[in-house]
């Protein structure tokens, strides 16, 4: 079943073309990749998706409702959420503090009021809520830790706790693996199929192959703003047209 329709979407920045006609499907319970060469145009594909980008042209449509030309906080209530290259998070804060603040969107409680406690119930709720995410991705035992303190491994997983925390239906994942060493893009790994096995549907920007090929259902190739391929990732290792977009030769 699709959960997301890109259809003809376009984007353009005064002349220069970005994303140009792109279509593609993601389907509901699927880890889908996004990928090519630098300047293909993925980064402003899930900037137009997540609202932060209107469409010069075409529409995105989610679980049935159309969405592009939305604010990016009503993108987010509706299930779709996404994850930054660079890490996003209060590094001031404890790693249950960021937590505590991403579960904000589906509690009804604010970010002050959560972490002042100013509404006693639902900050109990929200608090249990936040522990559980923390369970969930491993990080339990550093709760209490300042996030500016946490390695770079470690602050990955926790934006991916932030984003868990707004209950989404699809999560938009922009290069997590960027920086990590083969240990820490292992345990990145487990944990992305372990939010993929929760239902939570999951379309992946990456530039690490290793990670791409092992992870997702379905690929789609961006070359220049526009669909160079698509497939599973069998079909995408052997494709002549991706290999030469990416080695510049056949």
């Amino acid at each position: 079943m699709s959960l997301l329709e890109v259809r003809e979407l376009s984007r353009h920045f005064g002349g220069l073309a970005a994303v140009n006609g792109l279509s593609f499907t993601v389907e509901e319970g699927r880890i889908h990749g996004l990928i090519g060469p630098n300047g293909a145009g993925k980064t402003t594909t899930f900037n137009v998706i997540s609202g932060f980008y209107k469409p010069t042209a075409g529409e995105i449509v989610f679980g049935g409702r159309r969405i592009s030309g939305l604010r990016p906080s009503r993108i987010a209530a509706r299930g779709v959420v996404r994850t930054f290259q660079a890490t996003t998070l209060f590094q001031e804060l404890s790693v249950f503090e960021n937590v505590l603040v991403g579960c904000h969107l589906r509690s009804g409680v604010g970010p002050i009021s959560a972490l002042l406690g100013t509404s006693r119930r639902a900050e109990q709720q929200t608090a249990e809520r936040a522990g559980e995410i923390l369970e969930f991705m491993g990080l339990d035992d550093r709760r209490d830790d300042e996030t500016v303190n946490l390695p770079h491994g470690h602050q990955r997983a926790l934006g991916i706790a932030v984003a868990l925390a707004a209950e989404p239906k699809l999560i938009l994942l922009d290069e997590p693996f960027t920086g990590m060493n083969p240990e820490e893009t292992r345990r990145m790994m487990e944990l992305v199929e372990r939010v993929r096995g929760q239902g939570v549907t999951i379309l992946l920007v990456e530039h690490d192959m290793q990670a791409v090929m092992g992870l997702c259902d379905q690929i789609t190739v961006l070359s220049f703003g526009e669909l160079l391929a698509e497939g599973t990732p069998a079909e995408i290792r052997a494709d002549p047209a991706v290999i030469e977009a990416y080695l510049g030769t056949a």
